[in-house]
């Protein structure tokens, strides 16, 4: 639980709760089928990631240069890179929350957020602590969006018809979907944290699969509720606010309550995507020395550290985030495709056998994503400059 709630909140990050109600009041209905083509991918990336990871007992890194000496380093670089960028954002995000919540401002809530965050990687038993709190605050950030759902009153049928029949097809959306659910550090939170725990091996199998799907269901739970909550607005005749178009949409439902709602799903996104983004980019640092895994939570603290203090003095810097998004759509293919090459290689899985199926399902996934990314990447850099 702990683990599949840890990967569903990494990937629930601010970002996704904008990414969400753009996607819905350009689609509509429509974005229903965006939501279940992107589920069956993610389901198809996490699958071949996690059941490598436990079977072969090594973490993401460590697979890589399994398969290409120096890769590892590679994807480890891009990773920790991308989980940095991100976090600042995830810390800005948590520190708006804080903001609609209590009128206080965004860079002393960012503060706080780090604090509370910092205290539970100090305390003896942080994983069980990182546990809790993920699935607690996740938890509570499913009934809080589900509250907005019904109250916006969305068209469930016409959502239900065109998530089966839409009218058009965004092909650009489900990749992006895919690369906010399972891009970047998201795909191997979970799979590192079951690691960590000791649950490896092909006899937990299993276990891990469960988990892994159980992860992708949780944060598309998440999707659905949002996307009915914005729908049901969109459905009424309300142009979203494009300068925040999520809060405009829990305004809109549910008056200054919705908006009070807003701030809390606002600041649980934001502390626990914090929580997964710092906590998985250093595990991609633990294996290259032996001073990072004995001093890990020494690490995990001072990312959270630096994140809060870029933040504070310096905003969200554009450049870094946008440069961030660029390379993170290049993410997912590399480690993906380093997954698939290690899951037929008997150095690295034993007698494991690997199911073809999901080998070519993740083929796909990474063709598809690779064209995305190259894509991006080309669109993106020459904003920077």
């Amino acid at each position: 639980m702990g683990s599949a709630f840890l990967m569903a909140t990494s990937a629930v990050g601010p970002g996704f709760l904008t990414q969400t109600a753009v996607f819905t009041e350009t689609l509509l209905a429509s974005f229903g089928f965006v939501i279940l083509a992107s589920i069956m991918l993610d389901i198809g990336a996490q699958l071949n990631v996690w059941r490598i990871i436990a079977v072969s007992k090594k973490y993401g890194q460590d697979i890589a240069n399994a398969v290409l000496p120096g890769l590892g380093f590679v994807v480890a670089f891009f990773i920790v890179i991308g989980g940095l960028a991100f976090n600042i954002g995830n810390i800005g995000g948590a520190g708006l929350g804080t903001n609609v919540l209590f009128g206080i401002d965004p860079r002393i809530g960012a503060v706080i957020t780090a604090a509370i965050c910092i205290f539970i990687f100090l305390s003896k038993e942080a994983g069980a602590a990182m546990d809790r709190m993920v699935y607690v605050l996740g938890s509570v950030m499913i009934l809080l969006i589900g509250y907005v759902m019904i109250v916006s009153d969305p068209p469930m049928g016409e959502a239900l018809h065109r998530t089966v029949i839409p009218l058009e097809i965004d092909f650009y959306a489900i990749i992006t979907i895919v690369g906010g659910t399972v891009g970047g550090y998201i795909t191997f939170s979970g799979g590192h944290r079951l690691l960590d725990a000791g649950i490896s091996g092909e006899e937990n199998v299993k276990e891990v699969t469960r988990a892994s799907v159980f992860g992708i269901l949780v944060a598309s739970i998440v999707r659905i509720f949002l996307f009915l909550a914005v729908l049901g607005v969109v459905s009424a005749g309300v142009a979203l606010d494009p300068t925040n178009p999520a809060a405009s949409v829990f305004q809109h439902a549910a008056g200054t309550a919705g908006y009070l709602i807003f701030g809390m799903v606002l600041w649980v996104a934001g502390i626990t995507s914090v929580i997964g983004a710092a906590y998985t980019s250093v595990s991609f640092l633990k294996s290259f020395h032996k001073k990072i895994e004995e001093y890990s939570k020494i690490w995990i603290i001072s990312f959270i550290l630096f994140s809060t203090l870029v933040f504070a003095f310096l905003g969200e810097p554009v450049t870094l985030l946008v440069l961030a998004g660029a390379v993170n759509g290049l993410i997912l293919p590399l480690t993906l495709g380093s997954i698939l090459l290690a899951a037929h290689n008997k150095k690295i899985v034993g007698d494991y056998k690997h199911p073809i199926w999901l080998t070519v399902f993740g083929a796909i996934i990474v063709v598809m994503t690779t064209y995305l990314g190259i894509n991006t990447l080309m669109s993106m850099v020459p904003q920077l400059f």
